[in-house]
């Protein structure tokens, strides 16, 4: 991944920064983005890939380049550490725990979003990094574990 500056604009003592953001893969995809850093908050202005991103790619998309982006505004490295640019289908997914350890996980994130009134599925989304459809897997793997309700019976 190559992070390098675009412009910076400075009003008084703020400063924004726009930097293009190029990740390229060995399978030969790659991804262009326009990012803005401003107060310690990162934009993402403008993305293009080729061949096009899945929507669950999309979705980790700032995973991948949080540390990067850090590293490039003198902020150290991201949580991850990493530099986001593995081979896989989710190449910059940081690694969560699996088997019980995952399931509780799972069974904790989608209570907690139930007590706030929002959507669980999206909840374990967010906190594993996977699609829907993984999601949906790991909640089924949570429930029979016994951690998390049956589901209501269809009829």
């Amino acid at each position: 991944m190559s992070v390098w500056p675009a412009w910076e604009v400075r009003e008084g003592e703020r400063a924004t920064r726009w930097l293009h953001v190029r990740l390229a893969f060995g399978d030969g995809a790659r991804i262009d983005a326009l990012a803005t850093v401003s107060e310690g908050c990162v934009c993402v202005e403008d993305v293009r890939a080729r061949p096009a991103l899945a929507l669950e790619d999309l979705a980790v998309f700032a995973d991948w380049i949080e540390g990067p982006l850090a590293r490039a505004c003198g902020a150290g490295t991201g949580p991850a550490g990493g530099d986001g640019a593995g081979t896989g289908a989710h190449r910059g997914r940081a690694e969560r725990p699996r088997g019980p350890e995952g399931w509780r996980l799972v069974a904790w994130e989608y209570r907690a979003a139930q007590e706030r009134g929002a959507d669980p599925v999206l909840a374990v989304m967010s906190a594993t990094g996977h699609s829907r459809r993984g999601a949906l897997r790991l909640i089924g793997r949570a429930r029979d574990a016994g951690l998390l309700s049956p589901r209501h019976a269809r009829r």
